[in-house]
């Protein structure tokens, strides 16, 4: 493979472990790794956090490796987003992966052929290595183009993170001149990333991919998605920030698997209305039905103003 990769760790030895071998076997030519602090108030953590640098500095293959080790801990928002940002100082493109998003092996070589491919295409502003409508969708194609830029492993250039901004400044303005408005003509799902943004917009949510997002809406570009699910998510337990439940139905029903090759391309950058409709209503919950059910709750709150939602 010709391109860098960002592993993005904190205080997951085992998991670390088994992404890091999926690396190994890759062999990009340079390896970064932004690695959390600890947590002063975790008993433990210190020891689990030193554990996993030593094994993400074994690197036994020819590669530059280099690291950025933080002190203390900054947390899912300016963890993440601060390490994606000194990468970008010194690469133009790459992949990114997460201590407990295990790839594929064809997911390198997917990335690697879609960052040189469209290098030069502001059209498009990403490349996700994960699909979640694996079982729901078919094609010839390999891949094909998304809204939705899923982060269980992805790439991108630096030409669209350098726009990228965690406290989402010019969201109040984008969404006053009606930006959700122009991407869905679905109320409930406007609504839904408006109220996302938002509360990320507030503070409310400590996290870095809401604002990904926004930033692919606002320069409209596009995700090239995969045919086939590339990666695995290994988080699913009690030691994960936000994926600490069960593994949604969408993700269990889109098991990785590989991708053949070469790459079949689609004949034009244009977005799959197909699979972002199968988005909206299997990942996201748009549905008619959905809709349906909020317009009934609304309609009960005003008239009898204790009713509650079911379940």
């Amino acid at each position: 493979m010709n391109c860098a990769v960002l592993l993005l760790v904190f205080n997951r030895p085992d998991k670390t472990a088994e992404v890091f071998e999926s690396v190994r076997a890759a062999r990009p030519p340079r390896l970064y790794v932004s690695a959390d602090g600890p947590r002063s108030d975790r008993p433990g953590e210190s020891e689990r956090c030193v554990a996993v640098r030593e094994i993400v500095s074994k690197v036994d293959w020819p590669c530059e490796l280099s690291t950025l080790f933080r002190e203390h801990n900054l947390g899912c928002k300016l963890g993440v987003s601060s390490g994606i940002g000194w990468f970008f100082e010194h690469e133009s493109e790459g992949i990114i992966l997460e201590d407990d998003v295990l790839p594929e092996p064809g997911f390198f070589k997917y990335c690697d052929e879609l960052l040189e491919r469209y290098r030069d295409d502001d059209r498009v502003g990403a490349i996700s290595g994960c699909n979640f409508l694996s079982g729901r969708l078919s094609m010839p194609e390999s891949y094909f183009f998304s809204r939705y830029c899923h982060i269980w492993g992805w790439a991108t250039w630096r030409r669209n993170w350098k726009d990228y901004d965690a406290a989402l400044p010019d969201w109040p303005a984008w969404d006053r001149a009606g930006g959700l408005e122009r991407i869905f003509a679905d109320p409930a799902a406007a609504s839904y990333w408006r109220r996302a943004f938002g509360a990320v917009h507030r503070g409310e949510i400590d996290t870095w991919d809401y604002q990904w997002q926004f930033n692919l809406w606002r320069s409209g570009s596009l995700c090239a998605v995969p045919a086939r699910n590339q990666t695995s998510n290994l988080g699913f337990d009690g030691d994960a920030t936000h994926t600490v439940s069960d593994m949604p139905a969408f993700a269990l029903n889109s098991p990785a698997g590989p991708l053949s090759f070469p790459l079949v391309h689609p004949d034009s950058v244009d977005r799959s209305e197909q699979a972002d409709q199968l988005n909206d209503r299997h990942v996201y919950g748009f549905s008619t039905t959905r809709k349906l059910k909020a317009e009934v709750m609304r309609l009960a709150r005003r008239i009898f103003p204790g009713t509650k939602a079911a379940g």
